[in-house]
């Protein structure tokens, strides 16, 4: 396709990327109803990977024996990041599980300055005070405790963000399509292995065909067209729109964990999702779309 083609699909892939993501959180809480956490994630990865690998044929004359070692550090922090999310996610609502993920938007700039030492700005620090603050009106009960569901999902946004560091840290003169195809399988390793020391394989759950839908959609959907349309829609759109498009996983999962789970929201609830979307645009973009607007209209 030509660049301008793509720049054209550019958005709409980013949009697709944020529905799918967004839809996935109540089919994979539905799924966890009769598949054992890491068995569910061992699959998920074997067959994204797997799809992901035959589309990416022609980028396997690139491979080095670097590849392997970078697939599985990137892939240790992606599996925890899945893992501890879907085990939060059967602890707490899907909603509540969407919105708390999101919180790793916010910490990637403080685990670089930790990394590469590149100080967090006065855009930064502000929206770590306001996801903070939207932590708390989602997560805290009038007790001031927290569920342990929303405390996984918390950690697992530290995975994800320092999932983002590495893959920032590690991919550098790679081939992104190509190192992805290893994350997979490195993670999916580590669910299989996990998996057969703790869980008991669910044979008899595979075979139901109410199963059957659900698990295509997380495996190839979620895991490889999702990924697919991420990367290329990042390389072809500018930083800032492609961020906050992103962001709008959240705000789809929750529409689609209350229209089809039947999530209960209340408004404390809401204006927790609020602060933490406002926290994630402001991490990402800087509000440089509005000084942008603003510049445009006084030209």
């Amino acid at each position: 396709m030509s660049p301008k083609t793509m720049k054209l699909l550019a958005k709409p892939m980013l949009f697709g990327a944020a529905l799918i993501w967004g839809t996935s959180f109540f089919i994979m809480k539905n799924a966890l109803d009769v598949m054992p956490v890491f068995f569910l994630l061992a699959i998920r990865f074997t067959a994204g990977g797997l799809l992901l690998a035959a589309i990416a044929w022609k980028k396997w004359r690139e491979f080095t024996p670097d590849y392997l070692w970078r697939g599985a550090v990137i892939a240790g922090f992606l599996f925890l990041a899945y893992a501890v999310q879907t085990f939060g996610l059967a602890r707490t609502t899907p909603s509540k599980n969407a919105f708390l993920t999101s919180v790793y938007c916010v910490l990637v700039p403080f685990l670089t300055w930790a990394v590469v030492k590149r100080k967090p700005d006065r855009y930064n620090v502000a929206a770590a005070l306001l996801c903070v603050t939207g932590v708390g009106l989602v997560s805290l009960t009038e007790e001031l405790t927290i569920n342990g569901g929303d405390l996984l999902t918390l950690l697992c946004a530290i995975f994800y963000a320092s999932h983002i560091v590495a893959v920032a840290k590690l991919s550098l003169d790679k081939d992104i399509t190509l190192l992805t195809v290893f994350q997979f399988a490195f993670a999916a390793l580590y669910a299989w292995v996990c998996g057969a020391c703790t869980e008991t394989f669910p044979a008899a759950a595979l075979t139901d065909p109410a199963l059957l839908l659900p698990m295509l959609y997380l495996c190839f959907m979620a895991t490889t067209v999702a990924l697919l349309f991420q990367n290329v829609g990042m390389i072809w759109s500018d930083p800032a729109s492609a961020s906050v498009i992103l962001s709008l996983e959240s705000v789809f999962g929750v529409l689609s964990s209350v229209i089809f789970y039947g999530d209960p929201v209340t408004g404390r609830l809401l204006a927790g999702f609020a602060l933490i979307f406002v926290a994630v645009v402001c991490s990402e973009t800087k509000f440089s779309f509005l000084r942008n607007k603003k510049k445009i209209r006084t030209a």
